[in-house]
Formats: structure tokens, sequence, C-alpha cells
């Protein structure tokens, strides 16, 4: 070898040519957020799944009592009942097999979310339903169904929320589409949020605010429909209190 001939690598391998991190890439983290289950049987799924994932939750679409109890492998932390019907929910939840179910959630300490339809079904008690109607229950209240009128008596309204973050600055804008409203609460029931003005149906005249938004233990429930546009502060109060249940 003469000097100035290069020096000869002896031995190179196939370590020498990857790093560590290639070789063994570390293991993804397991997704650590909270999952909220949305009842999928009628009503606005999609928009509260998206709500509840901008509020950092992991939402899965729930359809059957088997998916409520875990068997497909992926735990429910909290669940919402979204908008709709509610006789027909109620029909629905019977026929599937999840009425007893579901009861049997909210009274192990489950955090239960239920938005216009869903308020009704988790009302202890609820004026005009329909003569059977099945009902959740759960939160020491009564509902008035269809209080604000038909489907043409549907309006937007900000509401007093202080409790939600809302402010002058910032209010709370709600949906009204054949909304109950909260006539008379409980000791226990905390009251989150009432219309400004009582605004109701041609045959119901409004008499002030209404109770649209009450909290009792681990069960929310609004009278508006919080998945409609872009502002998801009731989301994110459910987020959290599914946070702290789990």
């Amino acid at each position: 070898m003469t000097g100035s001939e290069p020096a000869r690598r002896v031995g190179t391998s196939v370590m020498g040519q990857h790093t560590p991190r290639a070789l063994f890439p570390a293991a993804s983290l397991p997704d650590s957020r909270v999952s909220i289950g949305v009842l999928a049987l009628q009503g606005d799924v999609r928009e509260h799944c998206l709500a509840l994932e901008a509020a950092g939750a992991r939402a899965v679409a729930v359809r059957s009592a088997a998916q409520l109890a875990g068997a497909d492998g992926a735990r429910v932390d909290g669940l919402v009942l979204p908008g709709g019907e509610s006789t027909t929910m109620g029909k629905l939840l019977a026929s599937f097999g999840m009425l007893e179910p579901v009861r049997a959630l909210v009274r192990d300490g489950m955090a239960v979310y239920g938005s216009c339809a869903g308020m009704i079904m988790l009302a202890d008690r609820v004026q005009g339903a329909a003569s059977g109607q099945p009902l959740i229950g759960g939160i020491d209240m009564t509902v008035r169904r269809n209080a604000f009128g038909r489907q043409v008596d549907s309006y937007e309204e900000d509401l007093v929320a202080p409790t939600l973050g809302a402010n002058e600055e910032r209010p709370l804008r709600a949906v009204f589409i054949r909304a109950p409203w909260v006539e008379e609460v409980g000791e226990g029931v905390e009251v989150l949020a009432t219309t400004r003005s009582g605004r109701a149906g041609a045959d119901r005249p409004g008499t002030g605010g209404r109770i649209v938004a009450v909290r009792q233990g681990p069960l929310l429930a609004t009278s508006f429909h919080p998945e409609v546009g872009s502002d998801h502060r009731v989301h994110d109060v459910f987020v959290e209190m599914v946070r702290h249940r789990s």
C-alpha cells in the first residue's frame, strides 16, 4: 500500500448503513383520548361526531348494545343521544335491544349528553309525551315536548349561558328545531342556559326566559342543537365531564 492509496474500510455491515431508529422505529403511541359513543339510530350523528373530535375526544357511532358493552374491543367512556324524534328514538332503542342497556349505563353513572330529543329521553317527567313512550330518565326535571312550536317555528337565539362561557363578546348562538324546554327542575339540577325572550310557537306566547340547558351529576341535556355550526363549547363541557368520570 502506497501513501497515496486511500485507506480501505473493512467489514462494512448493514448496521453501518442504517440508523438504529430506522431499523427499530418507535411504536405508535396509544390513543389517549376519551372515547364517546354517539347513538346512531337517527339524528345528527355525523355532526355530533365532528364536534366531539373538535373537542378532543374520539367519536364512535353506536348502533348496538354490544358496542355499548365494548364487545368489539372499542371502549365507550360516554354517550351522546342526538336530536331526532323522541317517540321514534324510544321505539328504536327498544326494538334494537338497547333501551335497558342505556338505562343501566345511566344508573351506573356513565356521562351521557342528550340534545333536543335526547333531552326528552333523559327527563324523568315529560309533558306531551305519547302514551307509553319509552324514556331513559335520570335528570330530575319536567320537559315540555315541542314547546317552541312546530318545524316552521324553528329559530336561532343568543342564550344567557355564562356557565357555558357565553358573554357579550362571544355569545352562544343556539338553534332550536321543534325543540322542548324545561318546565321545572329538582334541587340537584344545575341550570346552564336560558333563552332571553322566552319565545315560543304562536299557541304558546313567551313569558320570559326558558330553561334550555341543564346538568345533573354526569348527565347533560340541551333543548337546542350545538352540533350545528362551529361553536363546540357545549361539547367541550361534555368531553371534560367524560374525562372526569374516566
